[in-house]
């Protein structure tokens, strides 16, 4: 387990003044899960991991390690990195040039405060190449493997020594698309083989949803949700994070009264929603409702049985994107946008009748930041 406790972390920024990059930061990684730091750059992810790693000495808080104090600023406790027990892959795989990827892997084995022999680093390197698929590439030049090819090079020269805690630090970002979509599939299945605690940081939101467990949104070295994915995409607690993570729909409003369990009704300038709330809502209470384009249903008509939450719209912008339709919408001055199943024909200047549903309609509190 990692257990993160008020962690502060400043950097000068000359004249006086200071960057937090990790504002009393405090978070708990369960043993074995894939755990994902999100958010822009300069939120202050890579700090926290590198924090984490030993690379940076943070100002305040604590860090322990599977229940070994790693760091504590009020008991001065600072255990250099090689001293962890951690495996980290960098965003450029640092991977040496001049060796062969035999002598990469090996290269941690060899250096460690605990010297195997020859013959025990032959046995772990070779079983770490095969855990990645590059057994039978020893004695390869590292320069000559494919982007792919260096990624997982990179992972086993992380995993050869058994680490407790793997970190990762936006490992995907120099591959093209495609091959990202592979990687992200392999790490998480290597990851879930091998059952090690991960700390993976990223700014992409489909890697930190395909993959993790737990996700922690960042901004302005502050964590503003944590939770499962399905749940920061679906309940999202901020618009910070409702905007940050995919596509939505925000929209002001005010709470006119209740309608039934977390469901209210909400009136905004281009007509009422029906949009869920969790916990209390006074009458008057200002909000921000937050509708992903894949939730709002487009009919060519007013469809039978009309309650709030049903506008309508004129079709500004059609882009079809294969798997779906992706459109614009005007409702008063209001953009809105949809996605669409890619049978739907739409043109643009259409009039149409656009329906939510209000069990995904989530009306957040802007103060929520």
């Amino acid at each position: 387990m990692v257990k993160i406790t008020d962690l502060v972390r400043v950097f000068p920024a000359g004249r006086g003044a200071a960057v937090v990059a990790c504002d009393r930061i405090s978070v708990e990684i369960p043993q074995g899960r894939f755990f994902t730091l999100l958010g822009p750059s300069g939120c202050g992810k890579t700090t926290t991991l590198r924090c984490i790693a030993g690379l940076e000495r943070p100002d305040e808080g604590e860090i322990t390690l599977d229940q070994v104090t790693v760091y504590s600023s009020r008991r001065r406790v600072f255990v250099p990195p090689n001293q962890r027990g951690i495996g980290m892959v960098f965003q450029s795989y640092a991977i040496w040039p001049h060796m062969t990827v035999f002598e990469n892997v090996a290269f941690p084995l060899r250096v460690g405060r605990a010297r195997p022999t020859d013959t025990e680093v032959t046995r772990r390197v070779r079983a770490t190449l095969a855990v990645v698929r590059l057994d039978g590439l020893e004695q390869r030049s590292a320069t000559t493997l494919s982007g792919g090819q260096q990624q997982r090079l990179a992972l086993a020269r992380a995993l050869v020594r058994e680490p407790q805690v793997l970190l990762l630090d936006e490992p995907l970002s120099n591959l093209d698309a495609k091959l990202r979509e592979q990687m992200r599939l392999e790490i998480r299945a290597l990851q879930r083989q091998l059952g090690i605690t991960t700390v993976y940081v990223t700014h992409d939101q489909v890697e930190a949803l395909a993959m993790s467990n737990i996700v922690a949104v960042m901004h302005n070295g502050r964590i503003m949700q944590v939770g499962p994915p399905r749940e920061i995409y679906e309940r999202p607690q901020s618009p910070f994070v409702a905007d940050f993570i995919g596509l939505t729909n925000l929209i002001r409003g005010r709470v006119t009264g209740p309608v039934g369990g977390d469901l209210h009704r909400v009136e905004t300038a281009h007509g009422p929603i029906v949009a869920t709330i969790a916990g209390q809502a006074d009458p008057r209470t200002e909000v921000l409702v937050s509708i992903r384009p894949e939730d709002v249903v487009i009919h060519a008509a007013q469809p039978a049985g009309t309650t709030a939450g049903t506008w309508e719209a004129t079709v500004e912008q059609v882009v079809f994107l294969g798997e779906s339709v992706d459109c614009r919408l005007a409702v008063d001055g209001l953009i809105l946008r949809a996605h669409a199943h890619p049978a739907v024909r739409l043109r643009r200047g259409d009039k149409v009748v656009v329906e939510f549903n209000p069990e995904r309609c989530i009306a957040i509190r802007p103060g929520n930041e």
